[in-house]
């Protein structure tokens, strides 16, 4: 049955538009895009005071299968998505066993298409178990589908191996996602190390450690002439370094997470493990330089980094709690608040780093509202106020730094291939 969002304030940044008007969906695809359109027999969907954007995309999200289903699973984990507005995900390759060979990611294609809520792409790892030893099966990965590769949650060590892995995925056309923290650096690390870390008494995570890692693969990127995506960059050097980068015309993109462009290290004070993650939050220095980067296309997309744990692994002391939380049912929330809300941020900027950047990185068809497209759309109140509550969550995770908060700005409705997949945070199927 056709779908009609009528009235809506349409944020188009792939078209460079942003208008009140209609669009018609059927058959899963747009249809048109204009005023006053009309339909026999289509469900209206009335998007009058309601921001309406090509569907959101997380690009860094870890469903956590296969092997670790008691943590999230692609049920969960895109229920939990469509409930954020996310329409999209991309999920990463450090499961158990490790996404490096082409079988496990057509499972894993095979299952979502049969479970998910949300599209779901997969991305391959670069190495063997992700041990930076030995090339992965790249390329019948890249035949199955895996949309880049990545070893993330360990960062590469050898930079012979980092290069011709560079050499091998420009072969094949994919990017590489990097891992930006070198290990020799952060280990023992709690937290990020400066002024806080020193109060407390806490061994750090030092700024240096991820500057050092992405002047390697910025130097690599550019001897190679092939495509590097830096993940949840958190630094103002690397962020600086980037910026370099892209001005000469290097193949560098990066990726911020919500929870490193809206809280510093002072969170830790309490040494509450939910504000544990990696890289660490960092100090206000480097949170403002996040903003920047992403105010001046430095940094091109918004992620979550969405890493459910088990509330009996999260629930522990801050030095024996796994790093990372849940974030694809905040996302939204937090950004508009902290960033749109405050005046910081344009929502031009937001929904192109939460939709149309990230489908241009990882080249898929989607980020765009235009005819013949597949019809994913995210439909957004920014006035919606709401407390969160990780009970009311569907992803498994619970943990998250942003419990009890009272947001300003939700996603009420999450359309994937024409059809409403959540409205007024309700998830449908």
């Amino acid at each position: 049955m056709a779908l009609l969002v009528k009235n809506g304030r349409v944020i188009n940044p792939a078209l460079q538009t942003d208008d009140i008007c209609d669009i018609l969906i059927d058959d899963g695809k747009f249809q048109a895009v204009g005023k006053h359109l009309q339909a026999d027999g289509a469900v209206v969907f009335d998007a009058s005071g309601l921001v309406v954007a090509p569907g959101f995309i997380d690009m860094h999200v870890h469903l956590r299968q296969p092997g670790q289903s008691g943590k999230e699973t692609i049920a969960s984990g895109t229920q939990a998505a469509a409930a954020g507005g996310i329409t999209r995900v991309v999920t990463m390759p450090n499961t158990d066993p490790v996404i490096d060979k082409a079988i496990i990611v057509e499972g894993l294609k095979y299952k979502a298409e049969r479970e998910g809520v949300v599209k779901v792409d997969v991305i391959g790892a670069l190495s063997k178990n992700q041990e930076g030893k030995e090339l992965s099966a790249m390329g019948a990965m890249a035949d199955a589908g895996a949309v880049a590769f990545s070893d993330d949650g360990h960062y590469v060590e050898s930079a012979d191996f980092m290069r011709k892995a560079m050499e091998y995925a420009d072969m094949l056309h994919k990017l590489v996602i990097d891992h930006c923290e070198d290990g020799s650096l952060v280990a023992g690390g709690y937290m990020h190390e400066g002024a806080v870390s020193n109060e407390l008494g806490l061994k750090g995570r030092p700024a240096v450690a991820e500057d050092i890692s992405v002047a390697r693969d910025i130097l690599l990127a550019e001897a190679t002439h092939a495509a590097v995506h830096i993940a949840h960059i958190s630094t103002k050097n690397a962020i600086d370094m980037v910026r370099r980068a892209k001005a000469k015309g290097i193949r560098v993109t990066a990726e911020a997470t919500p929870q490193h462009m809206i809280l510093t290290d002072e969170a830790l004070r309490g040494f509450d493990p939910r504000f544990k993650v990696n890289p660490p939050l960092r100090s206000e220095e480097h949170r403002a330089a996040v903003v920047a980067g992403l105010l001046d296309g430095t940094i091109d997309a918004i992620v979550t980094d969405h890493a459910p744990h088990t509330w009996e692994e999260k629930d522990r002391s801050l030095n024996l709690a796994p790093s990372g939380f849940v974030g694809l049912e905040t996302s939204v929330g937090t950004v508009l608040t902290y960033l749109y809300h405050t005046g910081s941020v344009d929502l031009t900027t937001i929904v192109r780093a939460m939709s149309t950047a990230q489908a241009e990185i990882l080249g898929l068809d989607a980020g765009v509202i235009a005819v013949g497209k597949a019809a994913d759309l995210t439909i957004l109140d920014l006035h919606k106020e709401w407390v969160v509550d990780s009970g009311t969550f569907y992803s498994k995770g619970k943990s998250t730094p942003f419990d009890d908060m009272i947001l300003k700005g939700k996603a009420v409705a999450t359309i994937v291939d024409g059809e409403i997949v959540m409205k007024d945070g309700e998830v449908l199927r």
